[in-house]
């Protein structure tokens, strides 16, 4: 898949705005996701994300790595779509996000959808109703995550090792 949703519609696969995000509180009325919250869900999997704090006198962001306590897998809460034009055929999708829990609010104001795993099927059913939907979008529980600061080396693409995800015990 790719990320960032297009919308089957959109006469381009190239959109003019960010599609990586669906916020939860208008993901069934805004035109790029509507369609696919109706009927096009999935689980995108992860065993942990990065968010960057911002940090006072306009020092680079501080990155940390956020996920559960047992360091297990988990999913976050996804939509696809499918865009073709002519044989041009694209298949992408996005995260939804929504207010952060009591963990990542100091760090962002937002965060993805983290499903239970005793929810997946229910956000899977592509029969399900429009508010059974948004009953499963909620911060998850903050007292089964961890976030630490890490590396501001993140930040670029050209530092792939596993030191990336290590803690850093004072910010860069």
């Amino acid at each position: 898949m790719r990320w960032g949703l297009i919308p089957a519609w959109s006469k381009e696969p190239k959109t003019e705005y960010s599609t990586i995000n669906a916020r939860a509180e208008t993901v069934a009325a805004k035109p790029a996701f509507r369609s696919a919250f109706r009927c096009r869900h999935c689980l995108v999997l992860a065993d942990a994300y990065f968010e960057w704090q911002a940090r006072p006198g306009g020092k680079l962001k501080q990155p940390f790595l956020i996920g559960l306590k047992n360091q297990g897998l988990f999913a976050f809460a996804g939509l696809w779509e499918r865009w073709q034009q002519e044989e041009t055929v694209i298949e992408s999708c996005t995260i939804i996000v929504m207010d952060a829990n009591a963990l990542t609010r100091p760090i962002h104001d937002r965060m993805p959808v983290i499903l239970d795993p005793l929810n997946y099927d229910a956000w899977l059913d592509n029969k399900a109703t429009a508010d059974s939907l948004h009953s499963l979008l909620k911060p998850y529980d903050s007292n089964s995550m961890r976030a630490y600061p890490v590396s501001i080396q993140v930040n670029n693409p050209r530092h792939d090792d596993p030191r990336m995800i290590e803690p850093i015990t004072a910010f860069e």
